[in-house]
């Protein structure tokens, strides 16, 4: 059996440190010199109805998705634990490809949405486009993990949680890795893009503490359209 490759090398053990840096230095960068963009620029008063229902499945199933990636990360013993007996297992493994399922239903039909108005495609940024192509690649990925390499919760917490703790001690193993589908590879690596697009996007607005708009000045917001002849008469009479 072959070892890491020089690409496994560069994915698995410099691409994390790269995306921490880019996220954190980046995203500290950002918010220190354009605190206002610390936003998710919510386009609901453009379209509302669509927006519902691409938003809340996508927030739910990718919650939940991502408090399991957690959970198993804390707790992998308890978690292999449980899938001992196989009902329980089935019902995690169900579970997680439900709410990923969810979370791409959302992230489609909030694309969908985007595309077919005019007005919301005039105000969707090249970073947006570049964060919808990750993020589907991310959940598509993760959803043929679930398929087609079965009981991800039991392998996640033997072979990805010790290389993920293998990082944060600044000592990547990356050797289990390296012998994992392609299709692992690729949903491990590309949450790593994710990771390190973060702060380019309106994603960052989940840093956002809400107390600092106790504190923070006061943000003057300007219209520069023309203001139609029945407001203006509405606001004289007023």
């Amino acid at each position: 059996m072959s070892g890491p490759t020089a690409l496994d090398f560069l994915l698995f053990a410099v691409l994390p440190y790269l995306s921490i840096v880019s996220c954190f230095g980046i995203g500290y960068l950002r918010y220190r010199t354009r605190p206002y963009t610390y936003s998710s620029l919510s386009s609901q008063f453009l379209e509302n109805k669509q927006h519902f229902w691409g938003l809340m499945p996508f927030h739910y199933g990718i919650i939940v998705v991502l408090l399991g990636h957690l959970v198993a990360f804390l707790i992998p013993r308890e978690i292999i634990a449980w899938n001992s007996k196989p009902v329980r297992l089935y019902v995690l493994e169900i579970s997680a490809l439900v709410f990923g399922l969810l979370a791409l239903i959302g992230l489609v039909a909030g694309i969908v949405r985007r595309l077919s108005h005019a007005h919301l495609r005039r105000v969707t940024t090249w970073p947006d486009w570049i964060l919808f192509l990750i993020l589907t690649v991310q959940i598509s990925t993760g959803i043929g993990v679930a398929v087609f390499h079965p009981w991800g919760s039991s392998w996640y917490a033997t072979t990805a949680v010790p290389y993920l703790r293998s990082l944060l001690l600044m000592n990547p193993q990356i050797a289990a890795l390296s012998v994992m589908p392609l299709l692992v590879k690729a949903h491990i690596t590309c949450a790593f893009l994710l990771i390190g697009f973060f702060p380019f996007t309106r994603l960052v607005h989940v840093f956002s503490i809400p107390n600092s708009y106790l504190w923070r000045r006061p943000q003057v917001v300007r219209w520069y359209g023309r203001v139609p002849r029945t407001v203006q008469k509405g606001v004289g009479e007023s």
